[in-house]
Formats: structure tokens, sequence, C-alpha cells
């Protein structure tokens, strides 16, 4: 009502519907880090904004990026609403499918929604997890790095001639 019809509106309540949930769990995974730990940083003579930088934010980062996927999802069920206020994009595509009763043009939009949905909640959960276990996309490029280094140092050391 206060932006009329198209793009602004869309956008509009896409981040008014989505980014409340980020904005908690990012509180709840601040708040939820060890005191003791925070503690043992103020002992150590850092400042308030090193211990958020430094101990906070990256002990709350499996909270924070569940956050993040939970804002990711929000924002791409808000893709038809965003389409019925003039928005393009796929949310258009499906409210012109269902105004049309084009049910190919509607199941193919649909499941390019459900793709996206798909793949970026796996990619925000592959970032969350920690680096020590299999599925955490962090670790695995950082395997991946040591392996490129060993293989590097392997290649450039001299052969030992007995």
């Amino acid at each position: 009502m206060f932006f009329s019809i198209g793009v602004v509106p869309g956008l509009v309540a896409t981040v008014i519907f989505a980014l409340p949930p980020g904005v908690r769990f990012t509180e709840l995974g601040i708040r939820g880090v060890d005191s003791e730990t925070v503690e043992a940083g103020y002992a150590f003579g850092a400042t308030p904004g090193q211990i958020l930088r430094g101990i906070q934010l990256p002990l709350a980062m499996p909270t924070i990026m569940a956050g993040i996927n939970q804002v990711i999802m929000l924002a791409l069920s808000m893709a038809v609403i965003a389409g019925m206020a003039g928005a393009d994009g796929l949310g258009k595509l499906v409210v012109e499918a269902i105004s049309t009763v084009n049910i190919g043009k509607g199941v193919e939009a649909g499941l390019g929604v459900v793709l996206i949905a798909v793949f970026l909640d796996r990619v925000t959960a592959a970032l969350g997890t920690p680096g020590d276990q299999p599925s955490s996309l962090l670790g695995m490029l950082s395997r991946r790095r040591a392996s490129q280094r060993e293989q590097t140092a392997d290649a450039t050391a001299e052969p030992v001639v007995a």
C-alpha cells in the first residue's frame, strides 16, 4: 500500500519477513558462548571488540549460520508473495502459471524455487558445521589446501643420495 506495485514492495516485505530470525539466532549464538571463555579473554587483556570478534563470533558461528539458513529459506518462501506484488523472478512465473492454469509452467517455476532452496540449505549447513567434521565445506577446503602444500613440498624437496 505504501510502495504501490513492483519490486520495492516485494523487497520490503521479504526483508521485514526474513530478517528477524537471523537477528535472533545471532543473539542466541553470542549469548550461548561459555562465560568462562569470555572471562578468560578479559583476563588476557582483550578489549570487548576483540572478545566479540575473536571469541564470541567464532564460537557462535554454527548458530549464526543456522540463522542465515533460516533467513535464506524465509526469503525464498516470500518469492511468490513478491511475485504477487509485481516483482520479477520465479515468484512472478509461479503467479502467472496459477492465474493462467498453466500446470507445466507452474511446476517448472516451483521446482526452480525448491532446487534453489535445497542447494542453499546444503551450502549454509556445510558452512555452519565446525571444520573438524568431514561434512564441513571449510574443513574440506582446508584439507585440500594442506594436501596441495604437501604435494608442492614433496615436489620441491631434493632427492637424497645414499
